[in-house]
């Protein structure tokens, strides 16, 4: 999800994380079967394998189930082939919406996205028609109760291994990088002991829009529906939560 806001209640966030565990660790785990068969199942030369690893970890994903995962990716037994799809539309008011998908009926998830779409009040639309309002970037969130460093010498760490920003909020550090040096970074703060809340590529809007309630419903409505699908990895937005 987009919006740095959504780090104000971070209990409310583990809350909603831990009653959708299952379908959150089966969502993972197609994100790393895709990983295998794009790179392989070796992860010191596959950087997109160590990144999903990276984010399953930050859902406390456990290792038995990641490693099993891989197996199951890499092995003969695993037909099952699966695309990287990105819809584009407009929610209430206007509103940006992007969402990844992996699947492995394009028809199926198309209809699905566009149904969800149509009854919460958006439309779906092409594809650039919404992606211009946003840039990529590598985000990487740390619980400020779990680490014993202090402030300016995770900002340093962060810093010298090439983030873009550091940012110090109520509750969590939020590290932003450029997609290219993600890895390195996220790399470099693993090995000085540190755990992540959130650590994956994201699209962040430059703009964003406000609702009223009516509007606020029916956007709630429609994220929490489009994250429900199976065949969803992640939605972002540009409403202002």
């Amino acid at each position: 999800m987009s919006g740095h806001s959504k780090w104000h209640n971070i209990q409310a966030k583990k809350g909603k994380a831990d009653a959708a565990r299952g379908k959150i660790f089966t969502k993972l785990g197609r994100e790393l079967l895709i990983a295998v068969k794009q790179g392989g199942p070796d992860v010191a030369g596959n950087s997109k394998l160590k990144d999903v690893i990276a984010k399953c970890k930050a859902a406390n994903m456990p290792n038995d189930t990641i490693n099993n995962a891989i197996k199951k990716a890499s092995g003969e037994g695993s037909s099952t082939t699966y695309e990287e799809i990105v819809y584009e539309g407009y929610g209430p008011n206007g509103v940006a919406v992007i969402v990844n998908a992996n699947t492995d009926n394009r028809n199926r998830t198309a209809s699905e996205v566009r149904h969800i779409f149509d009854k919460s009040g958006g439309n779906l639309g092409t594809t650039g028609c919404v992606s211009y309002m946003f840039n990529k970037k590598g985000i990487i969130v740390i619980e400020k109760a779990t680490v014993k460093m202090e402030e300016d010498e995770i900002m340093m760490l962060a810093l010298e291994a090439g983030a873009e920003d550091f940012n110090i909020l109520e509750e969590v550090y939020e590290i932003t990088t450029e997609p290219s040096g993600f890895t390195e970074v996220r790399e470099s703060l693993e090995k000085s002991g540190l755990t992540f809340l959130e650590a994956e590529v994201q699209m962040i809007p430059t703009t964003t829009v406000s609702l009223d309630e009516a509007g606020k419903e029916k956007m709630e409505r429609l994220i929490e529906k489009l994250e429900d699908l199976d065949d969803v990895m992640d939605v972002y937005h540009n409403w202002e939560e």
